[in-house]
């Protein structure tokens, strides 16, 4: 992680971090242990098995782990991925402004609908937050370079 910079670097953490996040939450899923969920620290087992915990049959954990792994490639890749890095950039916006809303309506099902607060839930929601704030940074800081590489592509 020697030639990224400060912002890729907490992203790329935020990736790997939501990834393991995720995948613990999966786990727990799969094996129905509810020692995993660490009693007297929220409630995660009622969160993780409610309605709300998997769309069209799929542990909305899994989802977690394939947005975490999407985006975590894409900022890695952008040094080796053949696309513009406008390009990488908007799609890397796009996933995390996609996993932010829909981090913030489960969070709102936690606390509104199911009543019960899971913390590996609330990690996953706050580590979506930053990437999605990086990335938001990242394009901001960067419009110049944007809106120059269009004014040359048309002349």
């Amino acid at each position: 992680m020697k030639n990224f910079t400060i912002n890729q670097k907490v992203a790329i953490t935020a990736s790997i971090l939501g990834l393991i996040d995720s995948a613990y939450l999966l786990f727990i899923k799969l094996t129905h242990n509810q020692a995993m969920c660490l009693p007297g620290l929220g409630d995660c087992w009622t969160v993780n098995n409610s309605q709300y915990s998997e769309i069209l049959g799929i542990p909305v954990s899994a989802l977690g782990i394939a947005a975490y792994l999407i985006i975590f490639v894409l900022l890695v890749g952008k040094k080796y991925l053949p696309f513009p890095e406008i390009i990488l950039d908007q799609l890397i916006f796009g996933a995390t402004f996609a996993g932010f809303i829909y981090s913030f309506y489960l969070t709102y099902l936690e606390i509104a609908v199911i009543k019960a607060v899971c913390p590996f839930c609330v990690v996953s929601a706050l580590l979506m937050t930053t990437l999605f704030v990086c990335t938001l940074l990242r394009l901001v800081q960067n419009r110049g370079d944007y809106i120059l590489s269009l004014e040359e592509k048309n002349g």
